[in-house]
Formats: C-alpha cells, sequence, structure tokens
C-alpha cells in the first residue's frame, strides 16, 4: 500500500477519480435543486371546476345560474400546488344562505386550497336567480287498470293518505294538473292492496319532477260482484185498530246496495224490502227486520232495516163534496152519474191528528171505473186512494150509480 501511495501515477489516478466522484455529487444537487425542487413557484389552470352551492334548499331553489363552471389560476410552491391538482378538497363555493329570492350577482369563494397558494377566478362573480319555494296539498289521484276475474268488478281505490303536499317554487306549482299512481286488477278475485309510488303531471300530461311529502301511499282498491246503490221500499200491510193511527215511519237505513251480475243490478230502481205488519199494533213501537234476497241478488249492505212506527190515538174528520172522476169512458157512449145526484161524495176519514188536520178534498181521489161496460144502469163501487196513513173513519159503502147510453147523431141539413 505505501508502495502504491509513493508511486506518482498512482495518486494521480486517484485524485482524478475522486473529482470526477465530486463533480457527479455536485451536478445532482444543483438538478435537484434547480428541477424538482419542492420551493420552486409554480402556475397551474384547471378547467370546467363546478360551482358549489351553499343554501337553504327547503326554502329556496336556485332557477338559473350563469356560468355553472369556471376557470382557475392557481399560484404557489410547486408541492402546494400539486396538493391542491391531485385532490378533490377544494371548492368553488357559492355562498347563498344570507340572500333571498330575486336575481343576484355574487362573488365565488375558493374553499378547501393551501393557505400558500394564491388562487384565482375566472370569472370571478356569478349571475343566479333564486325563487322562493312555496308547499301545496294535492288530492292522490289513482288510475285502475285491467279487468278483475269474470263476473267481478273493481270498486273505488282506498287511498291513504288521500292528500299529499308538493314543494316547489311557484312558477313549478301552478302547472301541476294532479298527482296520481296506477293499480292493475286485472284478473283479480280479491281486493288489490299495494303501496303506490306517485308521480305529478302537468296539463300536458307530462311528468314533473319536485319534492313530494309522502311520495308513496297506500292504496287498496275493493273487487266485488258488481253494485248499485238503490232506494229500500217497505211494505206496510194491515192497519191499527179502531181508534189508533199511524202517524209517522221511518227507516233507517233508506237505501241499500244490492250485489250481482250486472244484468240484474242494472235492471232494479228499486229494492223491495221485507213485509210489516200493522195489525193491532196500539203504540209506538221499533221493528228490527231482516231484508229478503230477491231476484238474483247475491249480496245486499247492509243486511237488516230497523224502522220505527209512530202510533197515536186517532181522530175523525168529515170531507164533504169529493168530486167523483170517471175512468175508462167510452167515446161512442155519453155516461153520466146518477146517484148520488151531484156526482160527489161526503166521506169521514180517519188518521193521525197532524194528517187530518191538514187534510184536504184535493188530497183524495174517488174513481169509478167504467171500462167495458154496456149501455145501460151499473151500480158500481168506488175507488178512494187516500194520503198514506188515511184510512175510512166509518164503516161506509162507497158507491155510485152511471147512466151510459149512446150518443144521438144530429141530422144533417137538407
Amino acid at each position: 500500500m505505501d508502495k502504491w501511495l509513493r508511486n506518482t501515477n498512482v495518486v494521480r489516478i486517484v485524485a482524478l477519480v475522486i473529482g470526477i466522484l465530486l463533480w457527479v455529487v455536485v451536478h445532482m444537487e444543483e438538478t435537484n435543486i434547480t428541477g424538482n425542487s419542492p420551493l420552486r413557484e409554480r402556475e397551474e389552470t384547471i378547467n370546467n371546476v363546478a360551482i358549489t352551492t351553499k343554501y337553504d334548499d327547503t326554502h329556496y331553489h336556485i332557477s338559473s345560474m350563469s356560468p355553472a363552471n369556471v376557470q382557475i389560476i392557481l399560484k404557489g410552491k410547486e408541492a402546494s400546488v400539486k396538493k391542491v391538482t391531485s385532490s378533490n378538497t377544494y371548492q368553488i363555493q357559492l355562498d347563498l344562505t344570507q340572500v333571498g329570492k330575486g336575481d343576484h350577482e355574487l362573488v365565488l369563494t375558493p374553499v378547501g386550497f393551501p393557505s400558500d397558494v394564491d388562487v384565482q377566478i375566472v370569472p370571478r362573480t356569478v349571475h343566479v336567480v333564486i325563487e322562493e319555494l312555496q308547499m301545496k296539498e294535492v288530492p292522490v289521484v289513482i288510475n285502475v287498470k285491467g279487468t278483475p276475474a269474470a263476473g267481478l268488478k273493481a270498486g273505488q281505490p282506498i287511498v291513504k293518505p288521500g292528500k299529499v303536499y308538493i314543494t316547489a317554487q311557484t312558477s313549478k306549482l301552478e302547472q301541476i294538473e294532479n298527482v296520481r299512481g296506477e293499480v292493475s286488477v286485472d284478473k283479480a278475485q280479491s281486493a288489490v292492496t299495494k303501496q303506490v309510488r306517485l308521480q305529478a303531471f302537468d296539463k300536458e300530461g307530462k311528468e314533473v319532477v319536485l319534492n313530494m311529502n309522502p311520495s308513496v301511499v297506500d292504496v287498496e282498491v275493493p273487487i266485488t260482484s258488481p253494485f248499485q246503490t238503490i232506494p229500500l221500499q217497505l211494505k206496510i200491510s194491515g192497519e191499527p185498530p179502531k181508534g189508533f193511527a199511524i202517524a209517522m215511519i221511518t227507516q233507517n237505513p233508506d237505501k241499500v246496495t244490492v250485489y250481482g251480475a250486472q244484468d240484474v243490478v242494472d235492471r232494479l230502481e228499486f229494492y223491495q224490502g221485507p213485509q210489516l205488519s200493522m195489525q193491532d199494533v196500539k203504540e209506538t213501537k221499533d221493528f228490527a227486520l231482516d231484508i229478503p234476497l230477491r231476484n238474483k241478488v247475491t249480496q245486499l249492505d247492509p243486511a237488516k232495516v230497523t224502522v220505527h212506527v209512530e202510533i197515536v190515538p186517532s181522530i175523525t174528520k168529515a170531507i164533504e163534496n169529493v168530486p167523483i172522476t170517471i175512468i175508462g169512458q167510452n167515446e161512442n157512449y155519453v155516461t153520466k152519474v146518477t146517484q148520488p145526484a151531484t156526482a160527489s161524495l161526503n166521506i169521514t176519514v180517519e188518521g193521525a191528528p197532524t194528517i187530518i188536520d191538514q187534510l184536504k178534498v184535493g188530497d183524495i181521489q174517488a174513481i169509478l171505473d167504467v171500462s167495458n161496460l154496456p149501455p145501460g144502469k151499473h151500480e158500481l163501487n168506488i175507488t178512494l186512494n187516500l194520503p198514506t196513513f188515511v184510512k175510512l173513519g166509518l164503516p161506509q159503502e162507497v158507491k155510485a150509480t152511471v147512466e151510459i147510453s149512446e150518443k144521438t147523431v144530429k141530422a144533417a141539413n137538407p
């Protein structure tokens, strides 16, 4: 080793190698300082940066914002600039929390950028139009689609809740025609129950997207036989005994829903209910009666009727000069009432005081039917049409004699 160090050529070679190594090290450090140094200043441009809005979306709606995207120019240390471009933590924010409805020109704010990075926003301001949100209550319309199984019919949908609240800007609310959903009952044999998503539509039938509460409702569509609701007719037979009269009869219900085949239901104008006898009834009473099934009706709702009968002591009243009306006359004959000579009746009627006190001659009809009778004299029974709950007060024959003769034909003048 000592021999090599004393050799001049060896020392020169070693010195040359060390010099080269020192040059390389120094050159590499200079390159790092000038080329990739985190202390070097850098400028970066980012295009089409979306604007983030901050506002109360429960009370306001942004109708328009121009522009919706901006350009940002970043200036700062290279490491800090790279940190921004490699992350999504920054925002260009439009703060609307302190402004209300109307047109506004507002300044944008950079949020989430390093403090040592200068941020330039192009453009710095935006034009924004804000509308106030309004709430409106609207009814729910359910469209029933399809046809149930043979012989069955879909009833009126039951919707819970029946109304919903929609929230939107005033201009949008004015477009809303209705809120509706759809339920299929195709081939259904029993009630269809489901949750239905609602949609809002404008007057042209186009869907309008808005906030709706609730947006889903519970719907039940009854599936039944064809039905219709018609008056319930009671048949009253018999009369209270002498000295008593019916003042009033009320029933509950007065209408009944009948179910059956479509042709059966369609031809019914009223439903004949049970028969109630007033024979020997002397006091006010309530009757609970079953309503019988008739004429191929399969179901009734309700199936019972309650009848309240008010019985009171009766009074009598004489009614004079009730005109006799002749029906069924032959146009080729002359028909004349000969007995009574006045062609009118004097009768006594009986009933409840509230009815009898108001009774007039015009409320009574005396009908004499002469249909198919030949010429001659005939003694006939008179049919009296009395008001409801009014009867003849005394046992009396109500008869009349008529004379039927041929019309006299006048001779023609020569």
